[in-house]
């Protein structure tokens, strides 16, 4: 992002950090609080004061985030590049301002340098003692917290971070966009057919484009076509252990059904770990406004419930690894299941929750495959929304996410076209929705539609549609094609293992016993399969990937709390309401060495 560049609300951003000495960022949707006199001295009570010289560096970019620093006089100035001919300054603080974003919170890399620019004094806070004090402190947690989701969204839209380089016409290339964006990390694509800087930044590498998609950090380090893996642990996203892979509850899937059952399972005293494939969040994290959500009547972003749920499964102690795929489960002789990954690592678990959710299904239609994360989305965010701001976009459903999408690509997009096969809204959509869909003067609602051909070589040019009651075709001119259709679980790999509908979603309760191949398992327990227990007892499912579900944020929140009273029943034990510890899983002496009691106090 060059330097004169800035947010809405900003103002000039300086070139130079240098130019910056007095000139401080405005508050941008509270993403930039002052503190009060008295949240300040309650955080002084827990850290020590410092002394700060021009230049002094307090954060360091593509070094982990272990200190949190509140600004007591002076100026610090958050720079990118820093000390490179690249240089420019993202913001400044004063004082009463406190530096770090989302990444403090999860011990990423820093996507940024924290320079002090005017000589001042800082508090230095320890995470540990910054947990503990919004343990006793809620209104200071929050401060942080919806700071630090502002803070993360904002560098998202700016283009900081790391830099993907790389062809369009790359799958790897539109795998490792898939995972930055997905995992909300700030970072810059640079494309390797239509960006001058692409050249010069391969030939200072010395590398040809044979060698891309690559992966540059700070102009310091190069990775080549790295794996999503290999990209997690250089940003520093969660990972497991080498050891410890042996808890009480597996959950796989960290959408909202999976990060409740980690929510319930861990405050409740069971050893928790969540695995995921690709993001936290799931198909919800990629929501642009979720309204119908109880509790947040003014809607809520998937993102934003998504850290939410993440750092309060955090609070009580639930482990999350990701990326982590799953390849197979498989019953253990010592009544434990056994689920493995395709890095070949195994963990084993007393119950498993399955809750991998339903990903869209791709559009089957000539000409798409070669656009398809270029042109051709499956997900409408910000960083979609971004390539909107001039051309007109068609988006392909009739749900709730295709409505949702809708009205969030028609704040930056000149005209929308919502295309749906079906002859209403009213089948799929929700009423609110649908009343603001139809309403909004940017959409234009196009019914009895289906796509035929997407055509364009480089982008996306022109989509052949036809009206499915006459048959007659027309051409829409339109940049980018959002596809929201029907919803396709992952469940290949369980195939075999356990029981599954003719679509693939896992059956539960009285069809699942009903489809089992060894009624007797049941018989053996002296009992009958639970409402969200699959046909192997001890294992669960819920949200998206359960068959008959309903496909909604709030329901699958609660299956996920549900299902961890099935689990305990399972275990023949019972969860006792408001605690955490060995009184949770009283009477079994082999669980208790396992649990994890409370690490950090996040949402406390």
């Amino acid at each position: 992002m060059s330097g004169d560049q800035s947010l809405p609300g900003e103002g000039p951003v300086p070139e130079k950090a240098d130019e910056a000495a007095f000139w401080e960022t405005p508050d941008i949707h509270g993403a930039y609080p002052r503190l009060t006199e008295d949240q300040t001295a309650r955080l002084a009570e827990h850290g020590q004061r410092r002394t700060m010289a021009p230049n002094d560096v307090l954060i360091r970019e593509g070094e982990r985030c272990e200190t949190f620093f509140v600004v007591l006089s002076g100026t610090v100035a958050v720079v990118e590049d820093y000390g490179t001919p690249e240089e420019h300054v993202l913001r400044v603080h004063g004082p009463g301002r406190f530096i770090g974003e989302l990444g403090l919170l999860y011990g990423q890399v820093a996507f940024y340098t924290a320079v002090a620019r005017e000589p001042g004094e800082v508090l230095v806070v320890s995470l540990d003692q910054l947990r503990h004090l919004v343990s006793q402190d809620a209104t200071i947690g929050d401060i942080v917290l919806r700071a630090c989701l502002g803070r993360r969204a904002l560098l998202v839209g700016q283009g900081a971070g790391f830099r993907i380089i790389g062809s369009r016409y790359s799958p790897d290339t539109r795998r490792l966009r898939e995972f930055a964006v997905r995992n909300r990390l700030p970072h810059r694509w640079i494309d390797l057919e239509t960006d001058e800087e692409a050249e010069e930044l391969l030939r200072r590498f010395g590398v040809g484009p044979a060698e891309t998609p690559l992966v540059i950090w700070r102009d310091t380090t190069l990775l080549r076509n790295p794996s999503n893996a290999e990209l997690a642990r250089l940003i520093g996203l969660p990972s497991l252990p080498a050891g410890n892979r042996h808890g009480d509850v597996l959950i796989v899937g960290s959408g909202p059904a999976g990060l409740a059952a980690a929510v319930y399972a861990a405050s409740e005293g069971l050893s928790t770990t969540v695995v995921e494939a690709m993001a936290t969040g799931g198909q919800a994290g990629t929501s642009s406004r979720i309204e119908n959500l109880l509790g947040f009547p003014s809607g809520i972003s998937g993102a934003e419930l998504t850290e939410r749920a993440v750092l309060q499964a955090d609070k009580f102690g639930a482990r999350i690894s990701l990326p982590l795929e799953a390849t197979g489960l498989q019953p253990k002789g010592d009544d434990h299941y056994v689920v493995a990954f395709a890095d070949g690592s195994e963990i084993a678990a007393r119950a498993v929750v399955l809750a991998m959710g339903a990903r869209y299904r791709r559009l089957q239609v000539p000409g798409i495959e070669a656009l398809e994360g270029t042109s051709v989305h499956y997900s409408a965010t910000v960083y979609e929304a971004q390539q909107c701001r001039t051309d007109p976009v068609a988006v392909v459903g009739g749900g709730n996410s295709a409505g949702q999408a809708v009205l969030f690509l028609a704040g930056y997009a000149p005209k929308v076209h919502l295309l749906v096969r079906g002859a209403s809204l009213e089948a799929n959509m929700s009423r609110y929705l649908i009343d603001q869909v139809e309403r909004h003067p940017r959409v234009e609602v196009m019914l009895h539609t289906e796509v035929t051909e997407v055509i364009g070589r480089e982008v996306l040019e022109e989509l052949d549609v036809v009206d499915n009651r006459t048959g007659v075709h027309r051409r829409l001119a339109v940049r980018s094609l959002f596809v929201f259709t029907g919803a396709e679980p992952h469940t290949e790999w369980l195939a075999g293992t356990i029981a599954l509908d003719s679509r693939g979603f896992v059956l539960t309760g009285p069809e699942a016993q009903e489809a089992c191949t060894s009624p007797e398992v049941w018989h053996g327990r002296g009992r009958s399969c639970m409402t969200l227990e699959t046909s192997l007892p001890g294992v669960f499912a819920v949200g998206d990937v359960r068959s008959g579900s309903v496909k909604r944020v709030a329901s699958a929140a609660g299956e996920g709390a549900m299902a961890i009273h099935f689990v305990h029943r399972h275990l023949g034990h019972s969860a006792v309401p408001g605690t955490t510890g060995t009184s949770a899983v009283a009477g079994h002496s082999d669980v208790s060495p396992r649990i994890r009691h409370k690490e950090s106090a996040w949402l406390g």
